[in-house]
């Protein structure tokens, strides 16, 4: 295969590839009626159910590890803050 084929070939790849990306995306947009916002807002579909256990959770980990992950506090390691 010479240059110019091979070349043509990905270019025509990366072709199929964008439209293919872009029509997943694309699909993936839906419009909410009112009347189905009530579903979206129950507990059991959030990120994190229960946030506030969550949050303790998460600060009682990086406290005892003295290696917070991705959280904006530091702690020592002895769980004194």
């Amino acid at each position: 295969m010479d240059i110019p084929v091979a070349r043509e070939r990905h270019t025509l790849m990366l072709r199929h590839l964008l439209v293919f990306l872009l029509c997943a995306l694309l699909g993936a947009c839906a419009d909410v009626q009112p009347w189905e916002r009530g579903a979206l807002a129950k507990p059991h579909m959030a990120v994190t159910p229960h946030p506030l256990h969550t949050g303790l959770m998460r600060h009682v980990r990086d406290s005892r590890e003295a290696a917070p992950g991705g959280s904006a506090g530091q702690g020592g390691g002895c769980g004194c803050n």
